[in-house]
């Protein structure tokens, strides 16, 4: 009647009604046409350690196990963002091969942090293939923490890069990043893995991926290696609710790999393989196993660990 499509102006509303719930730190119930049983995956933070979860990625693509929702904390959100967005796991695998520290920070002085990672902008628009929540193929969500209140804040819809910036401002060594009046750190201090937020999505089954390692085996180099040792220490024990929320955990082993290890590229992609593939029998369960009450009965998390892995 007014010449305004209408599929148009019911985005307008949800992206709306998405914004109000993003202010208070909620996150929406997916549209109704989504999968009932539909299956989440959370990746969780470990900076370059978070390479691994492209080997994730990369198993589940070529077994066929559909993701319906996924969320990411940290390099967790960045490399699902980028996945949400068309970015295919071989793609990915590519462009991990190639990045350096340098491409997505620059050092500064600030009483908020050593560095700036304002450069990582341009570095998220050359690799995602859309620019906003909206657009992605996968529905998702980014997590970050108000560094004013501790509170939670959960991105699902509006513009990609600032929200992934955010979800990556490991304190301390990141300056915090302002959006919408709120000044933002890592995603890790509120959902080390989101599992969490996928329940709250609609996931039935949710598998989340740990990143569960000492940032080196030499004891800490500088600094930054005694931040995120003190990271893995508060995960350990803070862990309780988002392992509840998990079906499944996997910890792809990446013990003794550092915070910037991005010349092992290769290696910590095979490490995110073998503990998926070690997991595929109970994934497929899953799928055997959907009914419409498909995921009603909670249960103690299954975990797959590498170290108990036979050799190739």
């Amino acid at each position: 009647m007014w010449g305004f499509p209408v599929k148009s102006l019911g985005r307008i509303i949800r992206s709306v009604q998405a914004f109000g719930r993003e202010l208070s730190g909620q996150v929406s119930s997916p549209d109704s046409n989504q999968a009932v049983a539909g299956i989440g995956l959370a990746l969780g933070g470990g900076f370059a350690r978070g390479i691994a979860h492209v080997g994730v990625l990369k198993v589940l693509e070529e077994e066929n196990i559909p993701i319906s929702y996924i969320a990411g904390t940290s390099v967790g959100a960045l490399i699902g963002a980028a996945y949400c967005s068309g970015v295919t796991p071989a793609e990915l695998e590519q462009f991990s091969t190639r990045v350096r520290f340098k491409h997505f920070a620059r050092w500064t002085l600030s009483r908020l942090g050593f560095a700036s990672n304002e450069r990582m902008i341009g570095f998220l628009n050359s690799l995602f293939k859309v620019k906003t929540f909206e657009e992605l193929r996968i529905p998702l969500a980014v997590t970050a923490t108000d560094f004013s209140t501790g509170e939670p804040v959960i991105f699902h819809s509006g513009p990609l890069a600032d929200p992934v910036r955010a979800s990556c401002a490991y304190p301390g060594m990141f300056l915090p990043v302002k959006i919408r009046g709120r000044l933002l750190v890592d995603g890790m201090l509120a959902h080390a893995v989101p599992s969490v937020p996928l329940r709250q999505m609609g996931a039935e089954r949710v598998l989340a991926v740990h990143l569960k390692g000492k940032w080196t085996s030499e004891g800490p180099r500088h600094l930054f290696d005694v931040i995120g040792q003190c990271f893995a220490i508060a995960q350990e024990m803070n862990s309780s609710a988002w392992k509840q929320a998990a079906d499944l955990v996997i910890e792809p082993d990446v013990n003794g790999y550092k915070y910037d290890a991005f010349e092992h590229s290769a290696e910590l992609v095979r490490a995110g393989e073998i503990v998926t593939r070690a997991a595929l029998p109970e994934i497929r369960k899953w799928l055997e196993q959907a009914t419409p009450a498909f995921g009603k009965e909670r249960r103690r998390p299954s975990s797959i660990n590498p170290a108990a892995l036979p050799a190739d």
